[in-house]
């Protein structure tokens, strides 16, 4: 089958790897315009365009697609056979909907209708669920609307972070679009509406990053390992961010319910460091201080002093 393939991130890029791998006739690749690094400046390649480059497959990186009759053209003269979309980052016009021998197709990695919209890895973290997914759906006008086509399913460790979630999907990803095209290609795809009843989330956002001591147990290791390793939950201690990047949850002893919430109850190089919590008490596994790089809670005390008793703000 002739693919045009439409991608951004690494998640997009395994799912390009894995239709190269298949043996598909890839004709073009788009991803987004080179942008330059906030830091350094220096010019950044997405992952997809890294992988086109190394194996040689046709790059177009059009700053826009609506009313872009250059890049329209260009497309319709590659004469592909469908369209694959995966977290691409631009939407699809209308005119491209009806312009391949086979419906467009993308890759959303949550179970649909659950998560439509941006970030349904780190939601699906966050929010404590058991398991995930992914789907591949036919596109419609809406956004992550179209009619399902196939969907994997994936359990969610109890500790699991984002980017440990993001890395099984992302391969997950990569076999069922495999999927889904061999049974296109065939005829024998399945298609389900989506329904009136979905959920929809948003980008995640810096402010939810500070960790709120008041809250339980669970809630906070959620938070933690949601924003791992994108952005990473923080709390202040003497006026300095002090970020967790690991906790797991202990249990919290009669001696220590009526200590505040977010005290520290250990903080020893050998034993680790306790935070107390409403309703448990949080180990530090991973930290990483102010101006400073992540490691264990025991490398971080032994080169940084918390006192028993010293409370996270």
């Amino acid at each position: 089958m002739k693919i045009l393939f439409m991608g951004t991130p690494d998640i997009a890029r395994d799912c390009l790897k894995a239709v190269y791998e298949a043996g598909h006739d890839i004709v073009g690749v788009v991803t987004v315009p080179d942008k330059p690094n906030t830091r350094n400046k220096k010019i950044i390649f997405s992952e997809v365009k890294e992988f086109a480059l190394s194996h040689n497959l046709r790059l177009m990186q059009p700053e826009k697609l609506k009313d872009n009759e250059e890049f329209k053209k260009e497309v319709e003269s590659l004469n592909p056979d469908i369209l694959c979309i995966v977290a691409y980052g631009k939407y699809l016009p209308k005119a491209y909907l009806s312009m391949c021998k086979y419906e467009p197709i993308n890759i959303h990695p949550s179970l649909l209708p659950k998560y439509r919209g941006p970030a349904p890895i780190q939601w699906a973290v966050l929010n404590g669920d058991k398991e995930t997914g992914s789907t591949s759906m036919y596109i419609s006008e809406k956004m992550d609307a179209g009619d399902i086509i196939l969907q994997e399913k994936l359990e969610i460790g109890e500790y699991e972070t984002t980017g440990e979630l993001w890395d099984r999907l992302s391969k997950l990803s990569g076999e069922l679009l495999v999927k889904t095209l061999k049974e296109i290609e065939a005829g024998t795809a399945p298609r389900k509406p989506q329904g009136e009843e979905f959920s929809q989330v948003s980008m995640i956002d810096k402010a939810m990053a500070k960790i709120d001591f008041e809250k339980s147990a669970e809630e906070i290791k959620n938070l933690v390992r949601g924003l791992n390793p994108f952005m990473g939950a923080y709390g202040f201690m003497d006026g300095k961010k002090i970020k967790l990047w690991k906790v797991i949850i202990r249990e919290l002893s009669d001696e220590n319910k009526t200590k505040a919430n977010g005290e520290v109850l250990e903080a020893d190089d050998k034993k680790g460091l306790f935070i107390k919590v409403k309703d448990g008490v949080l180990e530090v596994l991973e930290i990483q201080g102010e101006n400073s790089k992540r490691m264990s809670a025991q490398d971080y005390l032994r080169g940084n002093k918390i006192n028993i008793g010293n409370k996270f703000e």
